[in-house]
């Protein structure tokens, strides 16, 4: 469902009319004769767009209700077709958003360069540098093959920017998969230590020394470099118990309709960064009601009661919205809606988008000690999420009746599997369970390489017709826009 746009024809127009992947450079290139004015312009180079909605519905978290919202931005992902246009919500949306903040970050790298007080610009260059590498980690993740060691110099990867654009259709490559991640960790390992927080006044909207350590943590899981990806989860979040969400605790006391407010709140310990875009997907719940979405057999899957491992019941606030068939949990924001002007009831719905959190953080930190053989850290760690995931639980202190222990672990999968596998298994059961609806399910999907088969229901719910995606299918690769033709790049996955 599409709302009364016309701010959104405007940001289509600047977001897609050129038919080119990168944006105009901003308008104010010439006024940047200050620190405060390059951080003013470091505020748009985070992806103005939302990969929650193509992302969730790919994933095994989506399934076909018979009925609900329909979009073309909720139902060819989930048919693994390419979206027709370029909308808000659509993979060609977020495409050119990744570039648009790349090219804002290019521009404030270049007026931090040219600076005759370099010194004064430190801290603007590291945001520049790791929004930079964000937006490119983003891209590569979700529209070229996985990052494996063995194949990384021969995929495709994604075309990586550093310098602003000047001409129009300039030329670019895809490179390889392996030249973006080098690129992504120079960027990111220089811009780091740069950071300075206290040059923010909205600390979430950026990256903060917590919130690029945290991304270097998955950077480096996603690299298969696990001694790293500890590392920089420890710096991100050394304490993790008070910084994760209190489902059990104060998230009880707000009910649905206050709880999506406070899930993305700028103060929510848990939010490391945050970013505020166009995006119908969370307006009036649509990420509950569109048809290809959570169903009420998939919700039982995922909040398995009782719970394997441990026992006991989820905390996890859910409900149903308009019938039966539209299960979820409302921890989204469905009321943020921007109008053109305070008389009118034309505008603009937008969503946040939590893009790092502490729970990502744990989960990183786990899943790369169990590969390291950390066996008793990862499960230390999952021991204290859900002390904080349990009902009935005092965060920190989980009763021995309710903590996870390898024995147990292993025997959930009635020990077909060694320990390490069997954590890998039950991380990923995890973390599809605290990010539903918010699109991570698929980044893992892609990682481990896991089959999704996406039903398709007809009348008296009977399936009509099934698409399964194996780890093989092209289809996994988002496909390029048609407009990178024009710079030079042919091979556009499909």
């Amino acid at each position: 469902m599409k709302y009364k746009l016309s701010c959104a024809l405007v940001l289509l127009v600047l977001l897609s009319a050129c038919d080119k992947y990168l944006e105009r450079e901003p308008d104010n290139r010439a006024k940047l004769t200050d620190p405060a004015k390059v951080s003013q312009l470091l505020a748009s180079a985070y992806p103005q767009g939302s990969y929650m909605p193509f992302t969730e519905a790919m994933s095994d978290n989506a399934g076909d209700k018979g009925t609900g919202e329909a979009d073309v931005t909720n139902s060819a992902p989930y048919a693994f077709e390419s979206v027709s246009n370029s909308e808000q919500d659509s993979p060609d949306y977020y495409w050119y958003a990744c570039y648009t903040a790349i090219a804002s970050a290019n521009q404030a790298l270049q007026a931090c360069n040219a600076a005759t007080n370099p010194e004064d610009y430190q801290s603007q260059k590291g945001e520049a540098l790791v929004a930079r590498a964000y937006a490119h980690f983003m891209l590569v993740t979700l529209y070229a093959k996985p990052y494996d060691p063995a194949t990384a110099a021969s995929n495709p990867g994604i075309p990586y920017v550093t310098e602003p654009e000047t001409v129009v259709n300039k030329q670019y490559s895809r490179g390889t998969v392996a030249d973006v991640y080098q690129n992504i960790e120079s960027d990111l390992t220089e811009g780091l230590p740069l950071l300075d927080d206290a040059s923010y006044k909205v600390p979430r909207y950026h990256f903060t020394r917590s919130a690029a350590n945290a991304f270097a943590a998955r950077f480096y899981l996603y690299k298969k470099d696990y001694d790293k990806a500890v590392q920089y989860a420890n710096t991100a979040v050394p304490d993790l118990l008070p910084n994760l969400r209190p489902w059990n605790t104060r998230y009880q006391t707000y009910g649905i309709n206050n709880l999506p407010a406070e899930y993305q709140k700028t103060t929510e310990p848990a939010n490391l960064l945050l970013v505020t875009c166009p995006s119908s997907y969370t307006y009036g719940l649509l990420f509950i009601r569109y048809r290809y979405g959570l169903t009420p057999s998939i919700k039982n899957e995922i909040f398995d009661t009782p719970l394997g491992v441990t026992g006991g019941d989820w905390a996890y606030i859910t409900g149903y919205v308009g019938s039966q068939k539209n299960p979820g949990v409302p921890k989204l924001n469905y009321t943020d809606f921007e109008a053109s002007d305070p008389s009118s009831n034309f505008g603009l719905p937008y969503g946040t988008v939590c893009l790092l959190t502490t729970e990502d953080v744990l989960f990183n930190k786990a899943e790369a000690n169990v590969y390291l053989g950390n066996y008793d850290a990862a499960i230390q760690d999952l021991n204290t999420f859900l002390s904080t995931r349990l009902t009935g639980v005092t965060p920190g202190a989980l009763p021995a009746n309710r903590t996870i222990t390898q024995t147990k672990v292993r025997q959930h999968y009635n020990n077909a599997y060694n320990i390490q596998e069997a954590l890998i298994r039950y991380i990923l059961e995890l973390r599809r369970l605290e990010f539903v609806h918010e699109g991570m399910r698929w980044m893992d999907m892609l990682r481990y390489g896991l089959t999704v088969t996406h039903d398709f229901v007809g009348a008296g719910g009977v399936v009509t017709n099934s698409i399964t995606i194996d780890p093989d299918s092209k289809l996994r690769q988002l496909k390029l826009p048609d407009g990178v033709k024009l710079s030079g790049i042919t091979d556009l996955n499909r």
